[in-house]
C-alpha cells in the first residue's frame, strides 16, 4: 500500500514538473514582472541621484503619512476599471462623506456615529453610480463625471463654501485609530492601505466577484451567457469604490484635523494614473492590485523626488507623462509579445 501510494505521489510529481510552462508563467505575471522593474530602475535612479534622502528614513515615513490617501481608492478602483467601468466621482465622494461626518458630529457629539454615517453615505453613492450607470446604460464615465459636479456642488451648498477645525476628534479613540502613530513614526494609514490592498486582491482573485469582474471585463455578453448577473457585479463594484472613497475623505481630513471644501480634488488624476501605471487595461479585462499599488507609489515619489534632486519642481508634471507613456507602451508591447 504504502508503496503504491509512493509511486502515485511520484508520478503526480512528475505530471505537476511537466505541467510547468515559462511561456505561460510569463504571460501570466507579465505585467508584474514589468512594473516591478520600471519600479525598481525609478527607485535605484533616486538613490543614486539623492543617496543622502532615499537612503535615510524621514522620506519613506513621508511617503508612508501621505500617499495611502489616494492610493486606497486606486485598489477598488482598479477592480471596477477591470470590469470596464470607471468612477471619476470618487474625489466628490471624499468630500461629501466629510460633509455628512461634521453635520452628523454637529447634530449628536458622537464621532463615531459619524463615521459611520460618512461610510454610508460614500456607500450609498456608490450604489446610486451603479443603479445610473447599469439600469439607464448610461456611461459610467459620463455618468460619473455628472455625479462629481452634483456632489461637489452639494459639498458647497451643504458648507457654505467653508472649511472647518477637526481638533475635537484628537480626544477620540478614532484619531488614532485611522491616522495615529505607530511608535511615534510609522504612520497608521499605511497599515489601512496595506488592509485594503490584500482585502482587495483576496476580492479579485480568490472570491467569485473577482472572477466576474474579469470576465465581466473581457465580454459582458459572454459573462451573461456563462450566468454572471453583470449588473449586479457592476453595482457592487460602484460601491466598493464609493466606501473606500469615503474612508479616505476622513483619513485625509483627520490628518491635518482640518475639513476644506475642495477636499479630494487633488487626488483624480494621481489615482488613475497610478492604475493605468501598473498595467491596468483601460479597456477592461486586465488588470492586478499589485501593480497599482506599486504605481501608487511611483507616481506619490517624483514630486518629492524632483525636488531631493535638485531639479526644478517644473519637471514634475513632464516626469509623470515620460514615465507613464513609457510604462504603457511598455505593457501594450509586453501584452502583444506574450500573448
Amino acid at each position: 500500500m504504502t508503496s503504491q501510494t509512493k509511486q502515485i505521489n511520484s508520478e503526480t510529481g512528475a505530471r505537476y514538473k511537466e505541467s510547468f510552462n515559462l511561456k505561460r508563467f510569463l504571460r501570466t505575471y507579465g505585467t508584474q514582472f514589468g512594473i516591478l522593474t520600471v519600479f525598481a530602475a525609478m527607485w535605484s535612479f533616486f538613490i543614486i541621484m539623492a543617496p543622502d534622502t532615499f537612503l535615510s528614513a524621514p522620506i519613506y515615513y513621508a511617503y508612508m503619512s501621505t500617499i495611502p490617501f489616494f492610493a486606497m481608492i486606486a485598489m477598488p478602483l482598479t477592480i471596477l476599471i477591470i470590469a470596464g467601468e470607471i468612477d471619476l466621482s470618487f474625489t466628490s465622494i471624499m468630500a461629501m462623506g466629510m460633509i455628512m461626518f461634521i453635520l452628523t458630529y454637529n447634530a449628536t457629539q458622537s464621532v463615531w456615529l459619524a463615521f459611520i454615517v460618512s461610510l454610508v453615505t460614500g456607500l450609498f453613492i456608490g450604489w446610486l453610480n451603479g443603479i445610473i450607470v447599469v439600469k439607464f446604460g448610461i456611461p459610467s464615465l459620463v455618468a460619473t463625471i455628472g455625479t462629481q459636479f452634483f456632489w461637489r456642488g452639494a459639498v458647497l451648498v451643504l458648507s457654505q463654501g467653508k472649511s472647518g477645525t477637526l481638533v475635537y476628534t484628537k480626544d477620540t479613540l478614532l484619531y488614532p485609530l485611522l491616522v495615529g502613530k505607530i511608535g511615534g513614526v510609522f504612520p497608521v494609514q499605511m497599515l489601512w492601505l496595506i488592509f485594503i490592498a490584500v482585502g482587495s486582491w483576496v476580492l479579485l482573485n480568490r472570491h467569485q466577484f473577482g472572477a466576474h469582474m474579469y470576465l465581466i471585463g473581457d465580454n459582458p455578453n459572454s459573462a451573461k451567457l456563462m450566468g454572471v448577473n453583470t449588473g449586479r457585479a457592476r453595482i457592487k463594484g460602484f460601491m466598493l469604490v464609493g466606501l473606500v472613497s469615503a474612508f479616505a475623505g476622513v483619513v485625509a481630513s483627520l490628518h491635518v484635523t482640518y475639513f476644506w471644501p475642495s477636499l479630494g480634488e487633488g487626488y483624480l488624476m494621481r489615482t488613475l494614473a497610478s492604475i493605468f501605471l501598473g498595467g491596468t487595461s483601460v479597456f477592461g479585462g486586465v488588470g492586478t492590485i499589485l501593480g497599482s499599488f506599486i504605481g501608487a507609489f511611483m507616481i506619490g515619489a517624483i514630486e518629492a523626488a524632483t525636488v531631493a534632486i535638485g531639479w526644478t519642481g517644473f519637471l514634475t508634471q513632464l516626469i509623470y507623462g515620460l514615465i507613464i507613456v513609457l510604462s504603457v507602451v511598455m505593457h501594450t508591447y509586453l501584452g502583444k509579445r506574450l500573448s
